[in-house]
């Protein structure tokens, strides 16, 4: 998605492209996309000038709002997914509260994290790499 919100946003990337800049094979690519499709991150555009493309501002979609299309709850551990189970041993867990606070940190981080913020820190590195190297 970083890749994506790098793009002039005035015209799809084909997917082949994508794949290639972050070295990924084709069919992985179309899996992710796919699921940011079905999330309603990205959109696509058919015919010869088609791609895909961001549904939004890049501004306007969180990490959180990725990672959870990707990788499903952001649990550090079990107990705490919210699959409608209660943990049996909530009140008698010693660490219970500790991963629970865990978790509240990971979820507040990545919620207030945009793709925007991550595509403005890959230019930010690679101009800091570019100077390194006197470019």
């Amino acid at each position: 998605m970083i890749e994506l919100a790098k793009f002039d946003q005035s015209s799809p990337v084909r997917l082949k492209e994508l794949a290639e800049r972050q070295n990924i094979s084709e069919k992985y690519a179309e899996q992710i996309i796919g699921l940011m499709r079905r999330g309603g991150v990205v959109s696509a555009r058919r015919g010869t000038q088609g791609g895909y493309e961001l549904a939004k501002s890049p501004k306007d979609i969180t990490v959180g709002t990725i990672l959870r299309l990707t990788e499903g709850d952001l649990s550090p551990v079990p107990c705490l997914e919210n699959n409608g189970v209660p943990c049996e041993r909530k009140y008698s867990c010693a660490t219970y509260h500790l991963w629970e606070k865990l978790k509240e940190s990971i979820n507040s981080v990545v919620d207030h994290t945009t793709i925007a913020d991550l595509a403005e820190m890959d230019r930010v590195n690679l101009n800091e790499i570019m100077m390194g190297a006197g470019i």
